[in-house]
């Protein structure tokens, strides 16, 4: 009998339940589960199961075509009459809320490359924080999970990083990485263990459900020597069975061309292990039905790109970067890579995934992050994923995450100390001046502007990069973003087009008017910043409605 389904909405999972008829002593690495879906419009998916502990199988679905959808079991043992040849049919009907995911549908890559939108075109803003160990239980469930959740979903963010169980910064089978149900897999790898997952569902739906998309990052580069590709393939596997469903996206590994902390000649560019992860990516590609995005997430060593940390970039959708963490020094090499990986082929969306995480060490200030953000938007990047001390790796109060294998500590600040830096909501106030535009058609223009050169000559840092950043659309819009208090020249201004200006304070979000703009015969335009204002500045000027 085909197990029952309630009608489900469009792009909201549903879930099929199926028991085995026959006994198997090791149901996880025995069989294999499918489920071959009819959609109306005559397209058909083939769908992973997944083990859901004793003689249970599940088959997770969504899609957003309304109507019946018909579906046919195959199971690699074809005797089993429980797994094998079941029929049926669910319900798609008509979404009806305001969630965005569900709404629009999962993110996907605009025709451009360059941007992302929501799968019936909508763009999508890439404004994502990291929670490398947000499923282990020193992020308690419901109440911690939740308190975090909504402060990311009140501040604009879009995209939460992170990591199944398979943790940075810690041995295998370390305690801290542990939840309520234990860990993701026996310590011999044999199998996967169930019960960790049921605990994770319950976060990663969470997620989904307040309009945030999980960034899925299946394990630490690390793991790929200590488990062998063939069990990183079966990991994955399991994970797309279970949550390709949901509106995610894929990162195969974090870090994933860096060698364990402790390994001889650490640190070095591990390309067997870039090598062993490639094939596990090209396996995703393979068995995913949904065709979720995927990327890899590279070291800030040497290969500051995804690019650099796959053999065969084929298979990406979009370029994540990590370029180091630091203060002001952190700008030159983020926007060194970002400007390279964007002239490159193929063209795809790039982004940075890790910088400058705010209070690192106790130090970084949210001045770094701000800067990487403002200076990469206007650079062509696709977004900025956000990244907090005590967040990423889980500190509480009285019981921090603690030292690293390599003997260091990152900070003592805890999660929900952290979740009030200043940064998260600096970034979240330039997500928002964007979507006042249409951001998604902003160009790179760095002959827009410059500073003057008696600024230039006495300004700190790498010249070459401590310089204006701009973009916009000709004729009615352009955002210029200066890493430091100096006069501006805009440049190039068109003949007939009357702008106004108006001064942005990146820190706090305040607006004040400077007027319509005067450019001289040659179309430049000098500016100079506000008195009082000692840093970073933001310059917008909009065609004058008529």
């Amino acid at each position: 009998m085909a197990p029952q389904s309630p009608p489900t909405e469009q792009n909201r999972m549903l879930e099929l339940t199926f028991e085995s008829a026959t006994a198997h002593p090791d149901p996880f690495n025995s069989l294999q589960l499918e489920a071959a879906v009819t959609a109306p419009d005559g397209s058909q998916l083939r769908v992973p199961g997944f083990w859901a502990g004793g003689n249970r199988w599940r088959v997770r679905y969504s899609s957003n075509q309304v109507g019946k959808h018909r579906y046919r079991t195959e199971c690699s043992d074809a005797t089993d009459t429980g797994l094998h040849g079941v029929t049926g049919e669910v319900e798609v009907a008509p979404y009806t809320g305001d969630n965005p995911l569900y709404r629009h549908g999962p993110p996907s890559v605009a025709p451009d490359g360059r941007h992302f939108q929501y799968e019936d075109g909508t763009p999508f803003f890439w404004l994502g924080d990291t929670w490398w160990m947000g499923l282990c239980h020193r992020l308690g469930w419901p109440e911690n999970f939740r308190v975090l959740t909504e402060d990311r979903c009140n501040k604009g963010f879009t995209v939460i990083q992170i990591v199944a169980g398979l943790y940075p910064d810690m041995p295998a089978f370390d305690e801290r990485g542990a939840n309520e149900a234990g860990f993701p897999w026996e310590q011999d790898y044999a199998r996967i263990r169930p019960e960790y997952f049921d605990a994770a569902d319950r976060r990663l739906l969470y997620l989904g459900d307040s309009g945030l998309t999980p960034c899925i990052v299946g394990a630490w580069g690390y793991f790929l020597p200590w488990m062998g590709v063939e069990k990183a393939k079966q990991h994955w596997r399991y994970l797309i069975a279970r949550y390709g469903a949901l509106p995610v996206v894929w990162c195969i590994a974090g870090e994933a061309n860096l060698p364990y902390y402790l390994t001889e000649g650490f640190p070095f560019d591990d390309r067997e292990q870039v090598k062993g992860w490639t094939e596990v990516m090209r396996y995703v590609r393979q068995i995913d039905p949904y065709h979720r995005l995927i990327s890899v997430h590279p070291t800030g060593l040497g290969q500051l790109s995804a690019r650099g940390a796959t053999d065969d970039s084929a298979p990406l959708d979009f370029d994540m970067l990590q370029t180091g963490h630091g203060g002001r020094d952190v700008l030159a090499p983020s926007i060194k890579t970002l400007r390279w990986s964007y002239g490159e082929q193929p063209t795809m969306p790039v982004l940075n995934s890790e910088v400058a995480y705010e209070a690192l060490g106790d130090s970084i200030p949210a001045e770094a992050q701000r800067r990487v953000f403002w200076a990469s938007l206007l650079s062509g990047a696709a977004g900025q994923t956000y990244g907090g001390n005590g967040i990423w790796q889980v500190n509480r109060k009285g019981q921090p995450h603690g030292a690293s294998p390599h003997g260091g500590n990152y900070g003592l600040i805890p999660w929900d100390e952290a979740m009030h830096l200043p940064g998260s909501t600096q970034l979240s106030l330039g997500k928002r001046l964007f979507e006042g535009y249409e951001w998604q058609r902003f160009a790179p223009h760095p002959e827009w502007a410059s500073f003057l050169t008696d600024a230039q000559q006495s300004g700190e840092g790498d010249t070459e990069y401590e310089v204006p950043y701009a973009a916009g659309i000709a004729n009615a819009v352009r955002i210029v973003y200066l890493p430091r208090r100096a006069p501006v020249i805009v440049h190039g201004l068109e003949t007939g087009t009357s702008y106004e200006a108006t001064y942005f304070d990146p820190t706090n979000g305040e607006r004040i008017r400077l007027g319509v703009v005067h450019p001289s015969e040659t179309g430049d335009w000098k500016c100079v910043p506000l008195s009082g204002k000692e840093d970073d500045w933001v310059l917008i000027l909009e065609a004058a409605r008529a």
